[in-house]
């Protein structure tokens, strides 16, 4: 698979690699290795310019259409480093904005977002606004808004970059439990010590190219 170049990210080359579906993986390497421009890839941000791309088994080439590409996007929860909250939201509110974006009930919207709340340990702040919070509230908010639709895939870019390491390993923690619950995790991060601390196997990159699928 070869990955569509950006302005400013590296592209991809001679990409191959396959996850099965409830398995966590980890995704290393430098910066500027391509970490990145995968994710866009997975995440369907971008699109690929040559080869097989089977997503959630989808093929997905160039031309596939917008609204197979819409489908598979509700398929798949995104955790950013700079979390990307709605500041004037409420956590809840932030929580809940996936499932009110697909129209879901409102009483079923506030069951889903009690559950999930309670499970990222964040009732309490359910009112507080992204401003309010610490960096480690943030993000397991984040967290919370990738999962409440029950994704089958979760992509996160270097979820911990800015947590102090009891907050990585909270976040870290939480989306080994996603994993285990049957959703596929794919995770890019810098930090060796959560990668040594959560063993798991890991597809490294550099400069654009899969350097081992171990």
């Amino acid at each position: 698979m070869r990955g569509r170049q950006s302005e400013d990210l590296p592209p991809l080359a001679a990409v191959s690699f396959s996850v099965a579906q409830g398995e966590f993986r980890w995704l290393l390497g430098p910066s500027g290795a391509g970490k990145s421009s995968l994710l866009r890839l997975l995440h369907l941000e971008s699109l690929p310019a040559s080869g097989q791309f089977e997503l959630l088994g989808t093929d997905v080439v160039s031309g596939t259409k917008r609204s197979v590409l819409a489908r598979l996007r509700q398929r798949i929860g995104m955790v950013h480093q700079d979390f990307r909250l709605m500041p004037t939201l409420s956590v809840a509110d932030n929580v809940a904005l996936p499932l009110r974006l697909q129209k879901q009930p409102e009483d079923a919207v506030a069951s889903e977002v009690d559950a999930i709340l309670n499970w990222v340990g964040l009732t309490a702040r359910r009112d507080a606004r992204p401003a309010e919070l610490s960096g480690g509230e943030q993000q397991r908010t984040a967290v919370a808004r990738a999962v409440i639709t029950r994704p089958a895939l979760i992509l996160a870019d270097e979820p911990t970059n800015a947590l102090e390491d009891s907050q990585a390993i909270r976040v870290i923690s939480m989306l080994r439990e996603i994993s285990a619950m049957g959703a596929t995790v794919i995770v890019a991060t810098h930090n060796d010590a959560l990668v040594h601390r959560f063993p798991a196997p890991a597809l490294r990159l550099e400069h654009g190219r899969l350097k081992s699928d171990e």
